[in-house]
């Protein structure tokens, strides 16, 4: 089962348009690594901050 804050960020995502494949390219993941996370079936320890973080930067990019 996903984590919650899986959950959380594809909802940022969906709000934001944008793709789970644009989200791989800004963390220089590939994009099945990105889908297994978001999907709950591989939770690295370091990935909430690394996708939050990816997240809010291409947000960021979007409105500026």
């Amino acid at each position: 089962m996903p984590a919650q804050w899986t959950g959380e960020l594809v909802g940022r995502m969906h709000n934001a348009r944008i793709t789970a494949k644009q989200l791989a390219q800004k963390m220089g993941k590939n994009p099945k690594y990105v889908s297994q996370v978001l999907n709950g079936h591989y939770s690295p320890k370091t990935a909430e901050r690394e996708f939050n973080e990816a997240l809010d930067s291409l947000i960021q990019e979007k409105t500026a």
